[in-house]
């Protein structure tokens, strides 16, 4: 598969570049797709969540009422878990929700959702562009020409480039990854893939 590659004003440069056909031209597997997904989701919960058990709360153990006579079951402590501000029976407790999964169903995931992009002609790649500075105005001016503007979108560079990276984090809908970051959460949650020119090789040895 070849794409054009475009300036940052949104122009054809006249130059291609051949994206991989057995990472962008594969079969996609959904279920791949669904353990990496849901791996990514389980390893970013805190896993903090914590209720009290009747062996934890503070409170009377004095009989609420008589043992006989009461018309009813008998009653226990203030503390049960039947009463009104009593303890929780089997409650959350802290715990680590990550799992294992096998590094080439990463990868099979990984490219199969940047299948789905290039199916979706989702994927645009930019000529190597760089900032002086933080500049906000000038990524938000390349958006604008390349007409992605109101999608989300995320770029990929081939390396950390602070200057990049910073004029983004004022923008809700839009984020600077680098290649080795790029992961299938990232790319299917993006509604357009900006890949710069330089990045292409890295990916295609995904």
């Amino acid at each position: 598969m070849e794409l054009s590659v475009y300036n940052i004003k949104g122009e054809d440069t006249g130059k291609k570049v051949t994206l991989d056909d057995s990472i962008f031209g594969i079969e996609p597997n959904d279920h791949a797709i669904y353990l990496d997904v849901k791996q990514h989701l389980a390893n970013k919960r805190q896993g903090t969540h914590k209720s009290k058990e009747r062996s934890e709360l503070s409170g009377s153990r004095r009989k609420l009422g008589r043992q006989k006579g009461g018309g009813g079951a008998r009653p226990g402590d203030i503390k049960s878990p039947i009463l009104v501000g009593g303890a929780r029976v089997f409650g959350p407790r802290p715990r680590d929700y990550e799992f294992k999964l096998n590094k080439k169903v990463k990868q099979l995931a990984r490219r199969s959702a940047l299948a789905y992009k290039a199916q979706e002609n989702a994927i645009i790649v930019v000529q190597d562009f760089s900032f002086d500075a933080p500049k906000t105005k000038e990524l938000i001016a390349i958006t604008k020409s390349l007409k992605v503007s109101e999608s989300k979108l995320v770029f990929v560079l081939p390396e950390n480039n602070k200057n990049v990276y910073l004029s983004s984090t004022n923008l809700k809908r839009t984020s600077v990854i680098t290649v080795p970051e790029l992961n299938t959460y990232k790319v299917l949650d993006a509604g357009k893939l900006l890949i710069l020119e330089s990045s292409i090789e890295a990916i295609n040895k995904f």
